[in-house]
């Protein structure tokens, strides 16, 4: 139920802030300078805390997280909570991980407000899908390696891999995956079945953050690597030729350099 009180007086208006990959340094300036006059903060799983310090001391802060399994709160009961708050407090700031309209559902909260004639701005974030890359020195595109790149959910809300996936694995572009650790080992063999199993993978946990790990291989090793280094979600996959431009890639390229020549 929403109810209006508004014991402060305040207009009430949202401003859904994208706090960026992790690292709370990574947050834009106009998204730390809305947190500064937040009645109320509305925080999601992927948001790191540290964010937070940029927030009003007085702010009512709450989390609502969401993740796969371990749901705080369904998505309708955060539209109505948003609502509520602003109502009833004024300024609310929803934030949420990397940019709210990169698989952030921003759209349907801007959408529900819209209904209740409370006004939203949108302030964007750093979306993980390029940032973590380019923060391992991974780029999405390159000259003679990728002229374009996907972006893809790896697990729909039905629990199944994306059917983008499938045209994803067979084109030659950078292919990013959010939310697909889980589905790893079926991601994989649509490349396989694609013939590329020499193709360059890496797997990056918590990109951004203290707790960041990374994996490199190929599309035949990466499931066995991930494995080995203990990745857990929330990570993220970058299939491409592009991910043979990291460093520790480099060995990898040498071994098959070498088998191929002792043929």
């Amino acid at each position: 139920m929403i109810t209006h009180k508004n014991i402060y007086n305040r207009e009430p208006r949202i401003t859904l802030v994208g706090a960026g990959p992790g690292d709370p340094e990574l947050i834009t300036m106009k998204g730390a300078n809305a947190l500064k006059t937040a009645d109320v903060v509305l925080y999601d799983a992927l948001v790191n805390e540290g964010v937070l310090d940029y927030a009003n001391p007085n702010a009512i802060k709450v989390y609502v997280g969401k993740r796969s399994g371990e749901h705080s709160y369904g998505q309708d009961a955060i539209n109505k909570l948003m609502i509520d708050y602003a109502l009833n407090y004024g300024h609310v700031v929803r934030l949420k991980g990397g940019d709210p309209f990169v698989f952030g559902r921003g759209y349907e909260e801007l959408d529900f407000a819209a209904g209740y004639s409370v006004p939203v701005t949108v302030v964007p974030g750093l979306s993980s899908s390029i940032s973590v890359p380019g923060l391992q020195q991974i780029p999405v595109t390159h000259r003679g390696l990728s002229e374009s790149f996907w972006v893809v959910t790896g697990t729909t809300s039905s629990g199944k891999i994306s059917n983008d996936l499938y045209e994803a694995a067979r084109s030659k572009a950078t292919v990013v995956v959010l939310m697909g650790l889980g589905k790893l080992k079926e991601i994989v063999k649509l490349f396989q079945n694609e013939g590329k199993n020499l193709l360059p993978v890496a797997a990056i946990q918590s990109g951004s953050t203290e707790n960041e790990k990374l994996a490199v291989g190929t599309v035949d090793t990466i499931v066995e690597l991930v494995e080995e280094k203990g990745i857990e979600a929330p990570a993220l996959l970058i299939f491409g030729q592009v991910v043979s431009l990291h460093p520790s890639f480099q060995p990898i390229k040498d071994f098959y350099q070498a088998l191929k020549e002792e043929l």
